[in-house]
């Protein structure tokens, strides 16, 4: 049995699992650095301890800091949200090693997808189609020439430590492809400590569409349906929904049953979701996030399950309780991820402090925070101040309440993505849920 859980992260995913902890009468642990001192999530938990300066590195990325964080508030189990080191085989290790309860998979199965090339030999080895590329990372720029020639431009280096989006430049020529390699290796050393990248062909106008997938010790994988992510800039997401819009059920069958022979394929066992892209040929592994997702709300909106209060239980040693059979789709729920970023400036990070905020509230409406009136948005973390999710009978009722709830958001002091969301809510093709991946980038939504 579990008693106290530390959560090692900040802001809303920090308050969401302190919320879940609550819901299963565990005691939270907060943990923060300097620049945390008085985020909300501090506030939240039962107790909170100080791990370090500012700086990341020096706090919410330190392992020792974390483990001792977790003996001197007598914690049991870690939960590490996302981001930060929720994909570190060596943290989850190490809360082992402390006699801690990890809230996430096993270091084997983050070791095996956090190495993209090994997690596509394991899916392509499990029957799951991948996109064509290189099976092992590229030893030089010559040599991801050749593999790029092999698949066909346009190409995408992607670093083989990386997730996230992060460690990725696109050569749509052969002309590009030694800029595109020497800027892939310089942002995977810089990200993740390892310069390692392999070639993948890139999917024009693709779409992007995971699976949440969930494993208990008892060896039960589950499937909770389907979420659309294609609305993104650099690779990061901003609008996400379910269920996609115009799936074909036959690519749908495919996408959910793929998804589950893959966390089977590596014995999997809390929540995690395998990514793919679609595009008019089927569909392709992208890669498998072995962790709670920024996007897991829309899912409990459609399902009625709490995925918190789901990982606290595997984790204690408890089978899964539902049937695949039981776990239906009702309705609509869309999620925007709203940052302090300047849209109109490449989304260019807005530090400072939130001097004005008014969030709406009401019927289909779900709220995610990690601000409030005040709180200071720091250089130091990524900008995400919070996440607005709408649920309607069906998208159409799902999208005006969205709509309505955008116009009703009041955030001063600091810039955001809220002009944005609000131009891609009303936009005619999102509204008839014809999306791709490119859509920001090529500028559907200017103006």
């Amino acid at each position: 049995m579990l008693r106290t859980v530390l959560v090692a992260n900040r802001g809303e995913i920090a308050r969401r699992i302190i919320r879940g902890c609550r819901a299963r009468g565990l005691a939270s642990v907060a943990v923060y650095s300097e620049a945390d001192r008085d985020a909300p999530h501090v506030t939240d938990a039962d107790r909170a301890v100080a791990i370090g300066p500012a700086p990341a590195r020096e706090s919410y990325l330190d392992i020792g800091r974390l483990i001792g964080a977790a003996r001197e508030s007598g914690a049991d189990a870690v939960h590490p949200g996302y981001g930060f080191l929720s994909e570190n085989w060596r943290f989850a290790a190490a809360c082992a090693e402390a006699g801690l309860t990890f809230i996430g998979p096993s270091p084997e199965a983050i070791r095996a997808m956090g190495d993209k090339t090994e997690a596509r030999r394991r899916m392509a080895a499990a029957g799951v189609p991948i996109v064509p590329g290189s099976p092992e990372p590229v030893a030089n720029a010559a040599a991801a020439e050749r593999f790029a020639a092999n698949v066909g431009y346009p190409v995408i280096l992607k670093a083989a430590a990386g997730g996230g989006g992060i460690g990725m430049a696109k050569a749509a020529t052969a002309s590009e492809l030694a800029p595109a390699w020497a800027t892939a290796t310089r942002r995977a050393q810089a990200a993740f400590g390892r310069a390692d990248v392999y070639v993948e062909r890139y999917v024009e106008q693709g779409r992007h569409i995971e699976v949440q997938v969930f494993g208990d010790a008892k060896g039960t994988v589950v499937h909770m349906h389907e979420r659309e992510c294609s609305i993104q800039r650099r690779h990061q997401k901003l609008v996400e929904e379910s269920p996609a819009p115009h799936l074909a059920p036959a690519i749908k069958r495919g996408l959910t049953e793929a998804a589950v022979a893959g966390a089977r394929a590596i014995g999997y066992v809390n929540a995690g979701t395998l990514e793919f892209l679609v595009d008019a040929q089927g569909f392709y592994f992208l890669e498998m996030n072995t962790r709670l997702q920024v996007e897991h709300p829309v899912t409990e909106q459609v399902t009625g399950l709490d995925l918190v209060v789901a990982q606290l239980d595997v984790a204690a040693g408890q089978p899964l309780p539902w049937s695949q059979d039981a776990i239906v789709q009702h309705g609509a729920a869309i999620e925007v991820r709203v940052y302090a970023e300047d849209p109109a400036r490449n989304f260019l990070p807005s530090p400072g402090t939130v001097s004005r905020l008014s969030l709406p509230h009401g019927d289909g409406l779900r709220l995610e925070s990690g601000v409030v009136e005040g709180s200071v948005v720091s250089v130091h973390y990524d900008p995400l101040l919070f996440k607005l999710i709408a649920t309607g009978a069906d998208r159409p009722e799902a999208l005006a309440r969205l709509a309505g709830a955008l116009d009703a958001c009041v955030v001063e002091g600091v810039k955001t993505t809220l002009p944005l969301l609000r131009c891609i809510v009303g936009h005619p093709e999102f509204r008839r849920g014809a999306v791709h991946t490119q859509m920001v980038e090529q500028g559907a939504f200017n103006g």
